[in-house]
């Protein structure tokens, strides 16, 4: 788990929250949010309903009466940043409300944090807003507020995370997923319009589609149908892509239904994107972590989305290092890689989680040697990024940009970039007259090892 993106922190410098007059006596609660985009969405709807509540958002410790530290605790290593951001809002504010995904653990943050205010869940905003209730009680204004509130959010205005499920059903040994945030449950399509909507009515240019699984979207609810919109993601994908902004996927499994979003990509409805965790091409390996050990056929499925939407970016996450990978099963996701050719990649080093199945496993693999794997992973990765960004040299994109800096330079995305994760598109001259937001046509004319550069075409 690589650290929070300091620019998903409102505590520090690059918080992206509209300022708003501090009234007398109104009482204003800071946010820390660490993790994924999911727990990202969560400290959104938590900061929404305390706004529509009265209280004022503060972006620093020093303005709030309060700050909640929305926490990871995937890994031992997220738990252990979740543990310092506690300590840090300790440090600076010392009254501090704990929720997120290590709240499921009270007694390991308490033990370490004694003098917290409060621990909650994961998406138990209930049991949030009566802490917060209990520590700094509101104080409205009924003139201004109680009145329904737009969204606070905690990315730029022109992109928003769209959170279709909670939970997940699967049982792989080296996730405690499920056990924190429990099993699927998918939110009516309908519900998922509606917030679709009124994000493209204030201005939201791209949709990033998260859950934790998304392409089971549905199936706990029977693919329910209401209002015109029913509950599987290949309708829900289609539906979406008729609001016209860039609808992107992320955390897609393989399963054999995916094909059929395929279409829809060269159709050019939704990105063509896919963000699909395969973890590991071994069979033995995918055995081992409780997942479907299919890794030829997956080639397979690869071939035919690319036959369908040559255009198409693959996007994955990888594990080294797992309980008994030999180094034969390494040189088989190796080859792999070199055969499926995948655009962007992340590579994480197993470790133990408390509370996972897979820490029983035996054989487990030296600190040195899953370091080892993952130079050599990385270092393969990488080539292929080189090879592939070279390619579209010469090339026309159409790109998001997402930041311009005081020296001109617009930082933008391709339809291949996901914000945080992938790589940048930048245009470092002739930006005058352009805004963050903005929709552009770039002619790229250089390429790096996971970046791009190019120019503004008029």
């Amino acid at each position: 788990m690589s650290t929070n993106p300091p620019d998903l922190r409102p505590d520090l410098a690059r918080a992206r929250l509209t300022p708003a007059p501090r009234r007398d006596g109104q009482p204003h609660i800071g946010m820390v949010s660490l993790g994924c985009p999911k727990a990202l969405v969560d400290s959104e709807r938590i900061l929404t309903r305390l706004r529509a509540e009265g209280y004022g958002i503060s972006p620093d410790y020093t303005g709030a009466d309060a700050v909640i530290v929305n926490t990871c605790g995937f890994l031992d290593s997220a738990k252990a940043e979740s543990l310092a951001a506690i300590g840090e809002a300790l440090a600076e504010n010392g009254r501090v409300i704990v929720t997120g995904c290590l709240g499921a653990e009270p007694e390991y943050i308490t033990g370490a944090h004694p003098s917290v205010m409060a621990v909650t869940g994961p998406h138990q905003y209930e049991q949030v807003l009566d802490a917060v209730h209990a520590a700094v009680p509101p104080r409205p204004d009924p003139y201004i507020d109680l009145l329904p509130a737009s969204s606070v959010s905690l990315t730029p205005r022109h992109y928003s995370y769209l959170k279709i499920s909670e939970g997940c059903n699967h049982k792989c040994k080296f996730c405690i997923i499920p056990d924190m945030r429990g099993r699927l449950a998918s939110r009516p399509a309908h519900a998922v319009m509606r917030e679709a909507e009124k994000l493209v009515e204030n201005g939201v240019k791209e949709l990033l589609v998260i859950s934790q699984d998304t392409s089971a979207y549905g199936v706990d609810i029977k693919h329910a149908e209401e209002r015109g919109h029913r509950a599987h993601i290949t309708d829900l994908a289609r539906d979406l892509g008729s609001l016209g902004a860039w609808v992107r996927l992320h955390y897609v499994y393989p399963y054999p239904h995916v094909r059929n979003l395929i279409p829809l990509m060269a159709e050019g409805l939704v990105l063509p994107y896919l963000d699909i965790p395969f973890q590991h091409a071994h069979p033995d390996v995918l055995r081992r972590m409780a997942r479907p050990a299919a890794a030829a056929k997956t080639l397979d499925e690869i071939a035919a989305w690319r036959d369908i939407c040559p255009d198409i970016t693959l996007r994955s996450t990888f594990i080294v290092g797992y309980p008994g990978e030999t180094e034969a099963e390494f040189q088989t996701l190796l080859d792999w890689l070199d055969e499926a050719q995948l655009d962007r990649v992340g590579c994480f080093q197993y470790e133990n989680v408390a509370g996972a199945r897979s820490n029983d496993l035996p054989d487990h693999v030296p600190d040195a040697v899953k370091q080892e794997r993952w130079d050599r992973f990385m270092e393969k990765a990488q080539a292929i990024s080189v090879e592939k960004l070279a390619a579209k040299v010469g090339s026309v994109q159409d790109v998001l940009i997402d930041d311009i800096d005081e020296d001109g330079i617009a930082t933008c995305r391709t339809k291949a970039d996901a914000p945080e994760i992938d790589g940048n598109l930048f245009i470092d001259e002739d930006t005058e007259g352009l805004s963050v937001g903005d929709l552009v046509r770039v002619e790229v004319d250089e390429a790096g090892e996971y970046d791009l550069w190019g120019a503004r075409l008029r």
